[in-house]
């Protein structure tokens, strides 16, 4: 069984990154996708960031419908600052028939990997997946990270929650179900 990991703010979850989650499964023929709001980032200012339940309440949302879709909350109940390693060594332990993980990430993260706690071992627990990103070329991408070229979607959450803020649409950049759920809630207000 292969599983990629999508780990993220999700600050909303926003088509970008179903098609790369799409993307990533089709190409890499992955069982499951699992999707992993986190608690707390480690690398990005929490300003602005939803509280971790409305977030994850986005993502099973936008991901319904989709049985190659599966939201897990391990970083959300285990709170504080989200590391990579301490998830895919949970992973490890609760999905023990999983025969490979593949952690995706956007080309934007190639800036800091450098900065990630255990990055080594968090790369023997997982294949790195690199996506590209507009602006973000794949390239210097060492023996042990995958590059995985996508159809280019160039959608920020920073942005959408600028747009909300400024009462401007951003129908259409999200799932059906989350724009009314961000509407219904008032979120990014």
């Amino acid at each position: 069984m292969k599983v990629g990991i999508l780990g993220g703010s999700f600050n909303p979850i926003h088509t970008g990154h179903l098609i790369l989650a799409e993307e990533a499964r089709e190409k890499l023929k992955l069982d499951k996708v699992f999707f992993i709001p986190i608690y707390q980032p480690v690398h990005k200012e929490a300003k602005d960031l939803l509280a971790a339940e409305k977030r994850l309440r986005m993502v099973k949302l936008a991901i319904s419908g989709n049985p190659y879709f599966e939201a897990l909350d391990i970083e959300v109940r285990r709170k504080g600052r989200s590391y990579t390693i301490d998830t895919l060594r949970d992973l490890r332990r609760l999905y023990p028939k999983v025969d490979k993980f593949f952690f995706i990430v956007g080309s934007d993260a190639l800036n800091y990997l450098d900065s990630w706690k255990d990055i080594k071992e968090v790369m023997k627990l997982a294949k790195f997946v690199v996506a590209s990103r507009p602006n973000y070329p794949l390239k210097d991408i060492s023996g042990n990270v995958l590059p995985l070229v996508i159809e280019p979607v160039d959608i920020s959450g920073y942005r959408l929650r600028q747009r909300l803020k400024d009462n401007e649409s951003v129908r259409y950049y999200l799932p059906e179900s989350v724009y009314r759920y961000i509407v219904k809630e008032g979120l990014y207000r």
